[in-house]
């Protein structure tokens, strides 16, 4: 494991952007959580945080992908900067009108244009390639950056929520904004990690989501955002039923822990089995996981198999980004990269609101199920993803 990681490090570049990219990476995951923790202390509504943070997660889902369609045309240093100030400031006008207890139609229209936001993943990710070009540690690398993703997953929600609670509601919202604008100044100043622009020609006129294998391993990755965005909501449910509200939180650590593990272990290995194999391994390991974490008879159960399903989160995730990798033309490699992300991220909110509907209905035991159903689908995904050869020249559906 070391020598592989070993290696990575030893080659220039690698630990510049391997930081730079945590950085930039950790304030995305407070914007969410740091919405509905400020406005549910301030408006004192469940709904309206929910609300509100959703819009901002559709936005990001539909702006996220043209923002790194244009850095593949013109280039991250000319893309990046405006995108970052218009996300940025809407949610700097965010956070002032809830200050100032301003109308709740004004929270909405400043959530929908901080959705211009960059897609920190996919940029630094395209930068990875670009770095590691023709190198057989282009793996590894994916590996170090899905287990970065995890490290900022889970410091930067308690922090968000921590300086919410004991500073003033608007303080995660707030700094997240601020070290958006610092964190993304600091990734342009990897000038030789940047991947070219590529010019405009026939084929890049049209979305990268028509590109294959982009839309079904979007859609795969969608039901793996499902399983988390379920996990959140139920665990949370499952922990209060089960009369230790507070284990909720170790429940959804060791999810993240697990991950970080199966990342890392995976980084370090280089099987010989072709991606689309693997990939369908990964996803039988998900959803024999997943089905475990249905059946959970108590918290104690529940973290532990937590912890074993999160082993192949992070495995699978790296599969199907180098699969994008050899699949897509370098013209279109940010782009098909944020719409995997973007699969995520709308797994997430669905899988989050499906579940609280059903743990509502019928409590938290019906929550933990729909796990299994996101795994099983996302099985039946990667068995039904065609075995076509993979190459730099995609075609287009």
């Amino acid at each position: 494991m070391s020598n592989r990681y070993g290696q990575l490090f030893r080659t220039p570049g690698v630990a510049a952007l391997a930081l730079a990219g945590w950085v930039a990476r950790l304030p995305g995951t407070m914007v969410a959580v740091g919405v509905i923790t400020m406005l549910s202390l301030t408006r004192n509504s469940y709904s309206l945080a929910g609300a509100v943070a959703a819009t901002l997660t559709l936005s990001s889902a539909l702006l996220s992908p043209q923002v790194s369609r244009l850095a593949d045309r013109y280039g991250q240093s000319r893309v990046l900067p405006p995108a970052t100030g218009i996300g940025a400031f809407a949610l700097l006008a965010l956070v002032l009108c809830n200050h100032l207890n301003a109308p709740h139609w004004t929270l909405y229209l400043c959530a929908a244009p901080a959705g211009c936001l960059p897609s920190i993943p996919a940029m630094t990710r395209a930068r990875w390639t670009r770095l590691l070009e023709g190198k057989a540690l282009l793996p590894t690398a994916f590996a170090l950056d899905s287990v970065l993703s995890e490290i900022a997953f889970v410091m930067g929600p308690p922090l968000s929520i921590g300086l919410c609670m004991v500073w003033f509601p608007e303080a995660g919202p707030l700094l997240a904004a601020l070290l958006i604008l610092f964190s993304v100044s600091a990734l342009l100043q990897q000038k030789t990690t940047e991947p070219p622009p590529h010019p405009i020609t026939p084929d890049s006129r049209r979305s990268a989501l028509f590109l294959r294998p982009v839309p079904t391993l979007a859609l795969l990755m969608g039901t793996l955002g499902a399983i988390a965005g379920t996990i959140d909501v139920a665990s949370v449910a499952f922990a209060k039923a089960q009369g230790l509200p507070f284990a909720a939180g170790w429940v959804l650590a060791l999810y993240a822990l697990g991950s970080g593990i199966g990342g890392l272990v995976f980084g370090a290995l280089k099987p010989a089995m072709p991606l689309d194999r693997l990939l369908l391994c990964c996803c039988a390991a998900t959803a024999a996981s997943s089905a475990l974490i249905a059946l959970a008879p108590n918290v104690v159960w529940l973290a532990a198999v937590m912890l074993l399903s999160g082993l192949s989160f992070a495995p699978t995730l790296i599969v199907a980004m180098e699969m994008v990798e050899k699949a897509v033309p370098r013209a279109r490699l940010t782009e098909s990269l944020t719409w995997l992300v973007t699969g995520i991220q709308l797994g997430v909110a669905g899988g989050a609101s499906l579940c609280g509907l059903a743990t509502d209905a019928y409590g938290a035991r019906a929550g933990l199920s729909l796990a299994l159903a996101a795994g099983v689908c996302a099985l039946l995904i990667a068995a039904a993803l065609p075995r076509a050869r993979l190459s730099k020249h995609a075609v287009e559906d």
